[in-house]
């Protein structure tokens, strides 16, 4: 009997150590209020980077045979790697594109718009090409990674050309309980360059940071808590306390048996 209250304190001192107070989370955006959270859409321009892949639109006003627009816009496919094939123009590892009846463009470093006004410029100059053109350009593979602690890790294909760091986490199902919301990771690349910022999902500042508008090929990482590995850890010491209070209470009950007979 004495035994048995000394194996009940043991389990209940275990469970009482285990326990501990809850801890609050952060939630997104609980530094913003209604002043805080006012101010004006800034939405960044894109800059095109090696390995994007774009679509080029061109269109003129001219109705003559010989002035058409048609030849312009020629479908350009190519091998994207797979099984199927990718329409646009790829920027090679030289930062250029290929147009199949203008030639060279170098597009790395500009905006669509930059490189629409040189596509443009190579319509009219030193020859009109043709009457009044039009240019419009657009990304044909923006995307993101998303990893860490998150509903779902992978990568985001996303159909337009914004997307914000709080799109990006709500498409990967939101951060989980253990994930830190005030300090992710943006790892970016551009121009051979790699930098590593960070962005706290719970502060007023948010929309003024240069990662709350995320970029092309943007790497997000959702870092884990202490907690959770304190958790972790909490459980793999319970575990073995209650296996060696197993083979005692075992250990214990032979005993006794073994002491009657």
């Amino acid at each position: 009997m004495k035994f048995n209250r000394i194996v009940l304190f043991i389990v209940l001192s275990s469970y009482l150590l285990s326990c501990k107070a809850p801890q609050k989370i952060p939630t997104y955006l609980e530094k913003v209020n209604d002043t805080t959270g006012k101010g004006t859409v800034v939405v960044p321009e894109l800059l095109i980077q090696k390995n994007d892949r774009i679509s080029i639109q061109i269109m003129s006003l001219s109705e003559l045979p010989e002035k058409s627009d048609v030849p312009y816009n020629q479908p350009v496919v190519s091998n994207g790697g797979g099984s199927g094939s990718v329409e646009g123009y790829l920027v090679d590892i030289n930062g250029n594109i290929h147009h199949h009846r203008l030639g060279t463009f170098h597009a790395e470093g500009k905006t669509k718009e930059e490189l629409a006004a040189e596509i443009r410029k190579r319509l009219l100059e030193p020859v009109e090409l043709l009457s009044d053109p039009t240019v419009v350009i657009r990304f044909l593979n923006f995307k993101v990674t998303v990893l860490g602690e998150v509903s779902s890790q992978g990568v985001l294909q996303v159909p337009g050309e914004r997307l914000t760091i709080l799109e990006a986490v709500g498409l990967a199902g939101g951060i989980s309980e253990y994930g830190k919301k005030t300090n992710l990771r943006i790892l970016r690349e551009y121009n051979g360059v790699r930098e590593t910022g960070t962005i706290d999902l719970t502060d007023s500042g948010l929309f003024e940071s240069p990662y709350y508008n995320l970029k092309q090929n943007d790497v997000v990482i959702v870092d884990a808590t202490n907690q959770k590995q304190k958790d972790a850890d909490d459980v793999k010491t319970f575990r073995k306390v209650s296996f060696a209070l197993s083979l005692v209470t075992v250990a214990a009950t032979l005993a006794n048996i073994f002491i009657r007979n």
